[in-house]
């Protein structure tokens, strides 16, 4: 499993290589966000790569969430998320 850290995200739907996985959120902490737990429908072998994709929804409240115009990436025409959060896992 792996553990991500969110604040006020809605969770849509997480796959894994291509396969639904379950997951879940944990208890709602005050100033570190809410943990999301996700199983991983198969097990991993040492070493293997994972390709996790996670539907979500984000509004101005995700203060962990941040955003860059297109205009602001290298490319110019397609706007970047990203997170300044840390990964677990378990």
């Amino acid at each position: 499993s792996q553990v991500l850290d969110t604040k006020d995200v809605l969770v849509f739907k997480v796959t894994v290589n291509g396969q639904d996985a379950k997951f879940a959120f944990g208890e709602k902490h005050s100033f570190k966000g809410t943990p999301l737990e996700i199983t991983f429908p198969n097990e991993l072998r040492r070493g293997q790569e994972a390709i996790v994709e996670i539907s979500f929804e984000t509004s101005p409240q995700s203060s962990a969430l941040q955003w860059f115009t297109p205009e602001q990436t290298s490319g110019k025409k397609h706007p970047f998320l990203f997170s300044q959060c840390q990964v677990e896992f378990i």
